[in-house]
């Protein structure tokens, strides 16, 4: 993919790729609704270049599973981790990364992890038990 060194990987994956789970919102690396992952780590798209990705691994929230649902993606749905819903795919995409890392991270380690995520309808309840429930508690 030939791509303009001045395009954001957020309008690569939402515009041209026409994968619209990578929310749009601050556009200031902010909110955490455009996290996916780069080579495994999570970064929010809106603050990265699509060139500083040349052969980088590029997972967004449509390509945490091949078939059904990723056992994160599982647990926000079976604890309601989530109220209107927009926050959710950059909470998943920061937990996933966090227990590739971490299978078992403490409180303190789950809070840092999701400290650049903002849940703005306060749903953190929800959020924090499918965490709880993805770790395995």
């Amino acid at each position: 993919m030939e791509i303009p060194p001045s395009r954001r990987l957020l309008n690569v994956i939402r515009e041209d790729l026409e994968l619209t789970g990578t929310k749009r919102s601050c556009e200031i690396g902010r909110c955490g609704a455009c996290m996916v992952l780069v080579d495994g780590r999570p970064v929010n798209s809106c603050l990265v270049m699509a060139y500083q990705c040349s052969g980088a691994e590029i997972t967004t929230i449509e390509g945490l599973s091949e078939v059904g649902l990723h056992p994160v993606q599982r647990a926000f749905l079976e604890e309601g981790g989530f109220q209107c819903g927009y926050c959710t795919p950059g909470m998943v995409i920061s937990v996933v990364a966090l227990l590739e890392e971490n299978p078992h991270p403490t409180p303190a380690e789950v809070e840092e992890a999701l400290s650049g995520n903002i849940c703005r309808c306060t749903g953190y309840g929800g959020i924090l038990r499918a965490v709880n429930k993805a770790i395995g508690g």
